[in-house]
């Protein structure tokens, strides 16, 4: 698989400065490696507030949780290669 064949969400909040971190991060690499990301806010919807609220930023990849608060990027770069 490349990069482009994963789905990345970047779960955040307003006023968040992780959010806005991660959010960065994500952008720069989405340039490089090829990926497209899209952002869920964890308010618009009850139980994703219930389920993540207390770890934005989370990192989903095809859906399942990558990692929360930061992007550690060579993590990510190898979880993307797969």
């Amino acid at each position: 698989m490349s990069p482009h064949d994963h789905v990345v969400t970047l779960i955040t909040r307003a006023n968040c400065h992780l959010c806005e971190e991660a959010e960065a991060v994500l952008e720069r690499l989405s340039g490089e490696l090829g990926f497209g990301f899209q952002r869920l806010d964890v308010d618009a919807d009850p139980a994703r507030r219930d389920e993540y609220s207390d770890r934005v930023p989370v990192i989903l990849i095809d859906g399942r949780e990558h990692g929360y608060w930061r992007v550690e990027e060579a993590r990510f770069r190898r979880a993307l290669s797969r």
